[in-house]
């Protein structure tokens, strides 16, 4: 036996058991046989049908078949309307269903006669009973009640229907009044309600279930097609007019939230709330107050009276021209066609949402004739909506059949455009599918409305409205610049004393004004001074202080809580700033040549050199003698002969030959470690003290950062520093003091700032590590605002034309490098820090050999004078030994003399 969900669902003393729509496709499936789906269906008595349209679609493909004949007829009347589309009937034979009723079927209607809805109403409903008859010879009766607008009367007509003519059911009620004090008399009586209320309430319908039914579409789908509307033409902002009845608080305002919040590109601008009873007073200074307002695209749901009051004064006021957006919900839009031809001058350019009808045309032609006999006070006789879902909640209460139609989408929308004295139909908008010029099976879809071709708008401008506009008599835009900017040449707020007002000047400043004659639009502003942080400078856009922020103002991410951004327009990202360090080059002459380099130049010196002396050697005795002064002489050859050459030196042309070559290397090679040691020594080289920012985490080092919280949060949350060991910096001269007094390691910038400090600052610091993240600068505005795209396009204008170059060079460029108290650079000029080392050694070298040649000589002096002292002695003692044994008179007479002589020999001797 298929499993069913019994429903306490009493009609008629019978017991109704509810089966899903999936049970009763999956009998007929199993069985394949339309008579064992049809004994299900009588076997369990079908109450409710579900709300699936592709399980409904599938039921009605599978149970498609002549009516059986010989069988008793019944009917059971209780089923779930869907919430939009035209709803699907089933239609199975008497003996099927049981032989509970009476030949005759009884339905109730209460409507309004003294409303165009409730006479359109009765004489559908009449139609539709007409034309089930015919369709199935079936005796069906229908008994309609005027309610008169009033609660007591209605609740009166309920009753009478159920005591008097004992109805099976009962359709209308248009209101929610009515429904609410209708559904209770006809719970307690067990008798089904079908409401042509547009919005009944979730809680009504659960209070009152199974017997109150909403024989009405949704509205979420509407304002999902509306939402879709804004979304064709770029539209983000709307201002919502709506009049206090209840399906505007019940339905339309919650279904219009939950669309907004699916669309990421649309919010509503501001809400206007209309009595019923709004006075010819009211009206305009309610409108007066939206047309102050910048934005220029309103949704209008409310009665066809209200809203055509609404618009005969929003014609008077001008709010019917170029620019304006008008787009009316089906409340409205359904009742066009009773309006006459003065109202529709008034609405001319009205774009609006209606409710859809396949089988208007046929239906139309009928209801046309009937109307016009039974109505002819009315000029007016083309049926509207209400008259359709009337005609259809009839059928769907006489039977349960399913209608064989297209299986089109699940909502569908008309889109209507008032022109001239009347309107046309623009297209259609399909729930999933999008916008489309008509429905059937070759209908290709575009989620643009723009693809149907040419809206009629207020105005007959020639392209659509932008949406927004700055009102004529609105106060100048106010601008908000900070007064705290670090970087002076971004931003900078003085007082000038001679004419007693402040002025603001900067690269900011000058950006905006070429970005303000560049929008399409003429819109002025005017300058406000902010001293606070930058997060509450933004926070002041969001509570409506300021209109826009220019200034050097960061893209964060938690500030487009409060406000929009434009494109950047400077640089983006965060840098790290460390002092340079000294490179102490002593052994910078040797770096031009590498270690092989220079092994092999020595080595060929010394190759060349022992050529030469081993050629020359047989022609130049001074370069023989001892092995030790070969040596010498061979060093001194591998050297010299590199730098000068003199040809009375040599004797072969050999060496004539090896020589000259020596020398040509030698010379390319000199000039080439001369060019590449000048370079080193002249070419700055700025080396960072600091790789990278792990080292400075690792090793606990303080850093400073620029005033601005996001920053701070980044460096402590994103990179990982402690909040110990981060300052904060009110001014690049802070920055450079702290950095140079080493009371902090390095220091973050934005990459604005990075190229204004280095600018100053071009000697002593320099960047280091990556560039991380950071949204750069832009031009805040309020969210939402169409003024945004505006800037962004016009910030691009200005870039592409070259204009944000020369803002740059005029501003910023002309930031000049200062000379800061540091250390002396020892490469710009050719110094002893560079050769201390080498001359070190070559003095060192000198002196040595000094000290040592000195100490030899000093020796050898002292070893000849005394030896020569000896022997002058003896010599002396000799000979005067001798001149006492020889002529003492001879040898008396040349003593002096002769001891001259021999000092002078002496002494030659020992200089040789």
């Amino acid at each position: 036996m298929i499993d069913a969900v019994e429903a306490k669902c009493e009609l008629s003393n019978m017991r109704v058991t509810l089966v899903s729509v999936p049970v009763v496709f999956d009998a007929f499936r199993r069985n394949h046989s339309i008579e064992k789906a049809t004994k299900v269906l009588r076997d369990t008595r079908v109450c409710h049908l579900g709300q699936n349209n592709t399980d409904i679609n599938r039921i009605r493909h599978t149970l498609s078949f002549p009516i059986m004949k010989n069988k008793l007829m019944s009917i059971i009347v209780i089923f779930t309307i869907c919430l939009f589309k035209i709803p699907f009937i089933v239609k199975l034979d008497a003996k099927s269903i049981g032989s509970n009723f009476s030949d005759a079927f009884v339905i109730g209607a209460i409507v309004d006669m003294s409303a165009r809805v409730g006479k359109e109403a009765r004489v559908a409903m009449e139609i539709a009973i007409d034309d089930f008859r015919a369709k199935t010879n079936q005796n069906l009766t229908l008994y309609t009640t005027d309610s008169k607008a009033n609660i007591v009367q209605a609740i009166k007509a309920a009753t009478y229907l159920i005591e008097t003519h004992k109805v099976e059911a009962i359709l209308g009620l248009h209101t929610m009044e009515e429904v609410v004090s209708v559904a209770e008399v006809c719970s307690e009586a067990q008798v089904p309600t079908f409401s042509l209320f547009d919005s009944v309430p979730q809680w009504a319908l659960d209070r009152w279930a199974p017997f109150l039914f909403q024989a009405s579409p949704s509205q979420f789908p509407q304002m999902k097609a509306f939402v879709a509307i804004l979304e064709s033409y770029g539209w983000s902002r709307f201002t919502f007019i709506y009049e206090d009845i209840n399906s505007a608080s019940t339905q339309i305002i919650p279904h219009l939230m939950e669309a907004i919040k699916e669309s990421s590109t649309v919010e509503i601008s501001s809400i206007v709330k209309l009595s019923p009873l709004s006075s010819s007073f009211s009206l305009p200074k309610e409108l007066e107050r939206i047309s102050k307002e910048q934005c220029r695209v309103f949704l209008v749901h409310s009665s066809l009276e209200t809203g055509v009051r609404l618009f005969q004064n929003a014609k008077n006021m001008g709010m019917m021209e170029k620019g304006y957006v008008w787009i009316t919900t089906s409340l409205i839009t359904d009742l066009l066609h009773t309006v006459n031809s003065s109202t529709f001058s008034t609405m001319e350019g009205v774009l609006g949402i209606g409710s859809f009808f396949s089988e208007f045309d046929d239906f139309s032609t009928k209801f046309q004739k009937k109307f016009k006999l039974e109505q002819p006070e009315e000029e007016n006789n083309i049926p509207g909506v209400f008259a359709a879902q009337a005609y259809d909640a009839t059928l769907i209460v006489a039977s349960l059949q399913f209608v064989d139609q297209k299986p089109f989408a699940s909502h569908i929308f008309p889109i209507i455009n008032v022109i001239g004295k009347y309107y046309r139909e623009v297209g259609f908008w399909s729930e999933g599918l999008g916008f489309s010029e008509v429905i059937n099976e070759k209908t290709t879809y575009d989620t643009s409305l723009k693809s149907l071709g040419y809206i009629f708008w207020p105005g007959k401008p020639l392209h659509p409205p932008i949406g927004w506009a700055i009102p004529t008599n609105a106060n100048p835009l106010r601008v908000g610049v900070p007064t705290m900017a670090m970087f002076k040449k971004f931003v900078e707020v003085k007082y000038d004393h001679k004419n007693h007002n402040l002025t603001y000047k900067g690269y900011s400043i000058e950006l905006f004004k070429e970005t303000i004659k560049l929008l399409p639009y003429y819109l002025p502003y005017e300058f406000h001074p902010f001293n606070g942080t930058y997060d509450s400078l933004v926070e002041q856009v969001y509570l409506k202080k300021f209109d826009v922020i220019v200034g050097d103002v960061s893209v964060v991410s938690r500030r487009y809580k409060y406000a929009e951004f434009t494109h950047p327009y400077t640089e983006t990202g965060l840098v790290m700033i460390v002092p340079v360090t000294s490179y102490h080059g002593q052994w910078l002459f040797v770096k031009p040549f590498t270690l092989s380099m220079w092994a092999l130049t020595i080595l060929i010196n010394i190759y060349n050199a022992f050529v030469i002396w081993l050629i020359e050697h047989k022609n130049t005795p001074e370069i023989g003698g001892s092995a030790l002064n070969r040596t010498g002489i061979l060093l001194s050859l591998a050297f010299t002969r590199m730098f000068f050459t003199n040809g009375d030196e040599v004797h072969s042309n050999l060496t004539r030959m090896t020589t000259v070559a020596w020398l040509l290397a030698a010379i390319i090679i000199g000039q080439c470690y001369t060019a590449s040691l000048t370079s080193m020594l002249t070419v700055k080289r700025l080396i960072p003290k600091v790789a990278d920012f792990e080292t400075l985490k690792n090793g606990n080092a303080v850093v400073g950062y620029g005033q601005g919280a996001h920053v701070a949060s980044y460096l402590v949350d994103v990179l990982g520093f402690k909040n110990r060991n981060i300052r904060p910096f009110t001014s690049p001269e802070g920055y450079a003091r702290a950095l140079k007094n080493r009371e902090i390691s390095a220091v973050f910038l934005e990459a604005p700032f990075t190229k204004l400090f280095l600018a100053k600052y071009c000697k002593s610091f320099i960047t280091a590590g990556p560039t991380f993240g950071d949204g750069g600068f832009a031009f805040v505005l309020p969210k939402g605002s169409p003024m945004v795209a505006d800037f962004t396009k016009a910030l691009l204008n200005v870039s592409e034309s070259g204009t944000l170059q020369e803002i740059e060079k005029r501003m910023i460029g002309s930031e000049k490098c200062v000379e800061m108290d540091s250390d002396h650079d020892e490469y710009e000029s050719l110094g002893l820090g560079s050769f201390w080392s080498l001359l070190v050694l070559t003095s060192g070298t000198s002196t040595i050999a000094l000290i040592i040649y000195v100490v030899i000589s000093l020796r050898d002096y002292c070893r000849i004078e005394q030896k020569s002292a000896w022997t002058l002695v003896w010599t002396n003692w000799k000979k005067e030994e001798q001149s006492l044994c020889s002529n003492s008179t001879t040898m008396m007479g040349m003593p002096f003399m002769h001891m001259m002589d021999i000092n002078k020999n002496n002494s030659h001797h020992a200089v040789m």
